[in-house]
């Protein structure tokens, strides 16, 4: 089956300025992740994974290149024109969760859809549909203080897919957990990629989770230095 590419970075650059200088980020970098597949970014800090996340995810534009989602040049769009297609396009999963601690999970999960048309009964079914994947049916009602870490981050995870996104960005899903409760957010995102057919890029400090994804791309410096391809079944054939 031939594959298609969900994204497509070519030549991105990315440089700030702190007042007279520049610092490079990345450099030139060309990067194709195809439809369905499940890649880890790993590198040292500074090496700019975060920053190339953020690219993808249309938070932040490049200073230089091309970066294609979904057959969508980004850098064609206005800020309030990218903020909807984040919205529409865009699952994000944080290390430290960014739930709001006065809402329940329910209302947790439920924000995304606060933003969409949909009636109330249409956003009720699609969080209980989440909350159900997440395996926290059960736990709707509760604040995040009620929460485990891991179930937390099941929480984060319900909000990043209420929305049924094209893309997940993962920015170190398992960085604030036990090794159990990683294990258990790692499973969810390969049977997300693999029966969901979810596309997802994780950046990662940690080897073992790294290794469960179907691609693994090294960075330093801000260049592509390693790409290990393995055959998994999270990934796409």
């Amino acid at each position: 089956m031939s594959k298609t590419h969900a994204i497509q970075l070519n030549r991105v650059a990315k440089e700030y300025r702190r007042d007279t200088f520049r610092v490079p980020v990345l450099a030139e970098l060309d990067l194709d992740v195809d439809e369905g597949e499940f890649l880890a970014l790993m590198g040292p800090s500074g090496s700019g994974k975060t920053t190339l996340l953020n690219l993808i995810a249309g938070l932040d534009r490049p200073t230089s290149g091309e970066i294609w989602i979904r057959g969508q040049e980004l850098s064609q769009l206005t800020d309030s024109e990218l903020t909807r297609w984040r919205a529409d396009n865009i699952g994000f999963i944080f290390q430290l969760y960014n739930l709001i601690p006065v809402l329940t999970a329910f209302e947790n999960v439920e924000l995304p859809l606060l933003l969409t048309s949909l009636s109330r009964k249409r956003r009720r079914d699609q969080v209980r549909t989440a909350l159900r994947v997440v395996g926290l049916s059960d736990r709707e009602d509760h604040y995040p203080r009620q929460l485990s870490g891991g179930q937390e981050q099941r929480v984060a995870i319900a909000r990043a897919i209420v929305t049924d996104p094209y893309l997940i960005v993962a920015d170190e899903p398992t960085g604030d957990l036990d090794r159990a409760s990683a294990e258990d957010i790692l499973d969810l995102l390969e049977q997300l990629n693999r029966e969901f057919q979810k596309t997802i890029v994780m950046v990662t400090h940690d080897p073992h989770a790294a290794e469960r994804a179907g691609r693994l791309l090294k960075l330093d410096k801000g260049r592509l230095v390693d790409d290990a391809s393995k055959s998994r079944l999270g990934a796409v054939s």
